[in-house]
């Protein structure tokens, strides 16, 4: 028997795709901005402010806050409208809507024949940009976590790859499927705002406070020698509008110990993915807490969350965790997920 969430998964799909664009689109940012307004049962709302704080770099007043959380919960809805809508839609009208600045940084690593590693937020329609990315000829390759329940895990691989997304559970064999990809010229596209799960992560500076951020991107690049680059699609006015940008690739030292390369690279990802971010704040629905000074939350998201995942502490000095482990960050494994 199906999960709830998984049939509640399938229900949304089943609406979005007989939905016009526009009514699915009007409908679901509609029902964000009204959970968006509701008391904060949960803490979620609380969490979300705090984050509109961080991208802001200054306190919220009580109104400010209220406007820009709605804000985020009505682009969450449009985000799920539209990306339920994915499979039921041809590939040119995909590409009918997406606009792009700096592409040519992705047919240049490309024409180089190593791949390229996209490092992405968790920021407007991600999945829309990676069907794009299918739809004018290119091979993509997400790596995805593991989700609770586990049909829910297996309903979205599959709905990806109805996408044409070449999906790598994250586990034993991702690393080496990934760098095969990479072989192949792929595009491998990790979401990198967000540490989840057992994968291996480093230090850094994330708009304004340390917190541990994936060393996946940094160390597949390294390993490959494909191109790492950030980038971010932003939702448009109207239904199926959006702009992808992408960064330039970040230069790693050719000469400096593995670690350290990891560490500084990755800081360089935190670093685009903050400037790629405070480009449209309230399109960043990152929902969950993510620094160790965030608020808690009071109950699980009623939606998903990635299955077994444990609670971050706050790192500490020398490399390692309050609770005495070293940090993972010279491992190779491919860390960011993709749901």
């Amino acid at each position: 028997m199906p999960s709830k969430k998984l049939v509640m998964y399938r229900a949304g799909a089943t609406v979005a795709s007989v939905l016009p664009g526009e009514a699915a689109r009007g409908l679901a940012r509609g029902l964000g901005e009204v959970l968006g307004g509701l008391p904060d049962f949960d803490g979620r709302r609380e969490v979300v402010a705090s984050h509109m704080a961080r991208v802001l770099g200054r306190p919220l007043s009580r109104t400010e806050a209220r406007r820009m959380v709605a804000e985020v919960f009505a682009y969450y809805g449009r985000y799920w409208a539209e990306s339920l809508r994915l499979p039921s839609m041809p590939r040119w009208k995909v590409a009918a809507g997406v606009g792009t600045v700096g592409f040519d940084h992705v047919e240049d690593a490309l024409a180089a024949g190593k791949g390229a590693i996209i490092a992405a937020p968790h920021l407007g329609g991600w999945e829309w940009g990676a069907m794009w990315l299918v739809g004018i000829g290119l091979p993509v390759t997400v790596a995805v976590e593991p989700l609770d329940p586990p049909d829910l895990f297996e309903w979205f691989a599959r709905f990806r790859e109805r996408l044409g997304m070449h999906v790598v559970p994250v586990g034993p064999g991702a690393a080496a499927a990934v760098l095969a990809a990479l072989k192949n010229n792929h595009i491998v596209c990790l979401l990198s705002d967000r540490l989840v799960g057992q994968a291996s992560g480093m230090e850094v500076c994330f708009f304004g406070e340390r917190v541990m951020l994936p060393a996946g991107p940094v160390t597949l690049a390294i390993r490959s020698g494909a191109p790492l680059m950030a980038a971010a699609i932003y939702y448009g006015k109207a239904a199926s509008s959006h702009t992808i940008v992408f960064r330039p690739p970040i230069v790693l030292s050719p000469t400096a110990p593995f670690k350290e390369t990891v560490q500084s690279g990755t800081q360089a990802v935190a670093t685009e993915l903050e400037q790629l971010i405070r480009q449209a704040p309230t399109q960043w629905h990152l929902l969950q807490p993510n620094w160790p000074s965030d608020p808690k939350l009071r109950r699980p998201w009623p939606l998903h969350e990635v299955a077994s995942e444990p609670e971050q502490p706050p790192p500490a000095e020398g490399g390692r965790r309050p609770d005495g482990a070293k940090m993972r960050g010279a491992r190779m494994r491919v860390g960011p997920e993709w749901a």
